[in-house]
């Protein structure tokens, strides 16, 4: 070599000066100025923590008790927000609004190109400000603006979508954050399932309990039913979020319900990801990494190829019911409620088996295959009653979003790339879930052939792509094994701290992706 590798210092230094190292996996060198991951202010300690086993599922549990449930239950409530306007189309908002031709859609879509320009901005405002203040004033307010859905025209009702979509564009960022926070990798998928299946709920709770018993009750209403659901949902959401505020932590170590003790354990178990808590300065280094980084782009063509279906089934769903199928309003509404069935246990049983066979993408990639067989049911299948078969099945196809949100948790480290990577993760999704309505031409009704058959190809190809990130995955880690013995990763498994250094992926030696 022309010149000589810098030693490398400690990374966490009392003066906070600049260190400098080569990156044993890219070959360039990485700055740290003490700006590191929030963790590392409390993984300085002198003495190492003793953990006994029995003492860390404890302390597992207690997290598990105060945060999973309400996580759970707003990830629940929210698809419920955006299920609304399905279930208000068949409960007159169509008729009331004058949504004809291609209006419908497009109010669909609105949704979505709101969640679409706010999605950068909306994951920038979690990293800088206080996340639990942010997140829980984003739910209070689109909880308003759903209450406010209830508008006599249809350009008041789109505006409303799109600023909807602005502020929905924070959950499952906020939450992917809050889970890579609190758990070790190999507990990520579990929580990440969990919280995502509450969608399965949603889909019970929304076109199920509510939505039908106010169909059955519209009679008795000074308003029209579809408002009701509205009004309803709005001031659930107004509630979650005034309790968020009060009671998800914005890191572990604020968290109201831990010792002192049990703040430092929660440090200690998450230095296994090689990452901690977060860092609230946005870093450019970082955000250049994500742009050039091929799995970025691999993540944004799966989250676009996942939510064409999504967007077109979460918007026609009941209108396919009472149109191509031939069910009655009320029949529509409880027949919406096996899917969510379908979706809560058949997460619950790849769970399970995940525990036998730990390979997140061959389950994900099994579970499509399925996805692939009971679309082709609904698209293609003469029988009404395969026809409904193939869409409850088709809710198993959540199951892509819930791997690729546990990849992001799992597999990017660095706060800034976490979060730039979610983002265009998500605008990913956005763009999918804009297609999607897109593909349902009124002059194809009732059968919808064109977006049946686009539903059959993205399934196809989201398999194709999660192969790829698994061979992508698969080769690096073993890239990274061979260059264990090499001096640069010796010297860099003796740095104190290294795990909190706010490092990417990249940069990260000792860093291992999990498939």
């Amino acid at each position: 070599m022309g010149h000589s590798e810098p030693k490398i210092q400690h990374v966490f230094s009392q003066e906070d000066g600049i260190t400098t190292f080569i990156s044993p996996n890219t070959g360039k060198p990485v700055k740290t100025d003490g700006d590191g991951d929030e963790a590392g202010k409390y993984a300085n300690i002198d003495e190492a923590l003793d953990i006994d086993p029995a003492e860390d599922r404890r302390l597992l549990r207690k997290i598990d008790l105060y945060l999973l449930p309400l996580i759970c239950t707003t990830y629940c409530v929210q698809y419920i927000d955006k299920q609304t306007i399905s279930v208000g189309a068949i409960l007159g908002l169509r008729h009331d609004l004058k949504m004809t031709g291609e209006r419908y859609s497009w109010a669909g879509s609105a949704f979505y190109f709101g969640y679409l320009f706010y999605e950068f901005i909306g994951s920038y405002t979690l990293q800088r400000f206080d996340l639990s203040t942010v997140l829980s004033a984003y739910i209070i307010l689109w909880g308003i603006l759903l209450c406010l859905h209830s508008v006599p025209q249809y350009a008041g009702f789109v505006v409303l979508r799109v600023l909807l979509g602005a502020l929905e564009s924070s959950i499952t960022p906020a939450f992917v954050i809050i889970t890579s926070q609190w758990y070790r990798k190999e507990e990520v998928f579990f929580r990440t399932a969990l919280w995502f299946a509450s969608n399965g709920i949603g889909i019970i709770l929304g076109s199920g309990a509510i939505a039908y018993n106010v169909y059955r009750d519209a009679d008795t209403y000074s308003i029209e039913a579809w408002k009701v659901i509205f009004l309803v949902t709005g001031a659930m959401t107004i509630v979650l979020g005034i309790v968020t505020y009060f009671h998800i932590p914005s890191k572990p170590t604020d968290a109201w319900f831990l010792t002192e003790r049990e703040k430092q354990m929660v440090v200690e178990r998450v230095r296994a990801n090689q990452q901690g808590f977060g860092n609230k300065h946005f870093k450019k280094e970082q955000f250049v990494e994500t742009l050039l980084d091929r799995r970025t782009w691999l993540l944004f063509s799966m989250g676009i190829a996942c939510n064409i279906p999504n967007g077109g089934l979460t918007n026609f769903s009941a209108i396919l019911f009472t149109e191509k199928l031939g069910f009655s309003v009320g029949k529509t509404l409880l027949m919406g409620m096996p899917a969510g069935a379908v979706e809560i246990g058949g997460l619950a049983l790849i769970c399970y088996c995940y525990k036998f066979v730990p390979y997140r993408l061959f389950w994900a990639i099994s579970t499509f295959s399925i996805v692939v067989v009971a679309t082709c049911f609904l698209a293609f299948a003469k029988s009404t009653l395969l026809q409904y078969a193939g869409y409850t099945m088709t809710s198993l196809s959540a199951i892509g979003t819930i791997f690729i949100l546990a990849l992001v948790a799992s597999n990017c480290a660095g706060h800034t790339k976490k979060i730039t990577t979610n983002a265009i993760f998500l605008i990913g999704y956005c763009v999918g879930n804009l297609i999607g309505p897109q593909t349902f031409i009124p002059n194809q009704a009732p059968t919808y052939t064109g977006a049946v058959t686009a539903m059959v190809v993205c399934h196809c190809l989201v398999i194709v792509l999660m192969a790829l990130l698994w061979i992508d995955y698969h080769f690096d880690n073993k890239r990274r094994d061979a260059n264990m013995n090499s001096e640069l990763v010796r010297e860099f498994e003796v740095l104190e701290n290294h795990e909190f250094a706010d490092l990417t992926d990249k940069q990260n030696p000792l860093f291992r992706y999990t498939i």
